[in-house]
């Protein structure tokens, strides 16, 4: 198998680069929703993780193959019954929260087969976002959501207070949180201000 091509630091999209500063090295980690397999590359290359992706789609399956990563094909709203509990030190939605149809399957069981686990969506409530909405009354289209209402993989459009709340209501521990601008780290007002949150969560 092909090994990960070493990646210069500009490169590496800043949500990544977050991911991985909340990995320890040497760990194990399950990326759900694991696309082409950029993030599970730089985390092999950076924090030498034992990595292992579930992935739908089979174009993104070859190009994970080509990176030398563990991938199997699945789709994560069926569960993880073949999991056991705690078998990875992390468990990644990465990206992939908002496009599953059973968010509350999904996520208990990445709580259940992870010792922690790091989700990343992007803000519907960014206020770009609420622009589009109020002033030109149609479904926002971001750079976090670059997509038209008919062709959008996103099935939940979630708030940055949505997923806090969700976290409260179901007595999920929110560790560390992160909030991403463009490529700055928002600690302002994150639900207005923020394209993108990171949650470093635990059951």
């Amino acid at each position: 198998m092909k090994q990960p091509v070493n990646m210069r630091y500009d490169a590496i999209r800043p949500d990544h680069r977050i991911i991985s500063s909340l990995i320890t090295a040497g760990s194990s980690v399950l990326d759900l929703g694991c696309g082409s397999g950029e993030l599970l590359a730089l985390l092999v290359q950076e924090k030498q993780v034992r990595a292992q992706g579930i992935e739908i789609d089979e174009q993104a399956i070859y190009a994970c193959v080509a990176r030398g990563l563990s991938v199997f094909h699945g789709d994560i709203d069926t569960g993880l019954a073949d999991y056991a509990d705690g078998s990875f030190d992390y468990v990644l939605l990465n990206q992939s929260l908002q496009q599953v149809k059973k968010i509350e399957t999904v996520l208990n069981d990445a709580l259940r087969v992870g010792k922690k686990v790091i989700i990343g969506f992007p803000n519907f409530a960014y206020v770009t976002a609420r622009f589009q909405i109020f002033f030109r009354g149609r479904t926002p289209v971001t750079p976090s959501l670059p997509y038209e209402w008919y062709d959008t993989p996103n099935l939940h459009f979630l708030s940055i207070s949505d997923f806090t709340q969700y976290c409260r209501k179901h007595r999920i521990v929110i560790e560390q949180s992160i909030f991403l601008g463009t490529e700055e780290e928002i600690r302002v007002l994150p639900n207005l201000l923020a394209r993108t949150g990171i949650f470093l969560v635990a059951k």
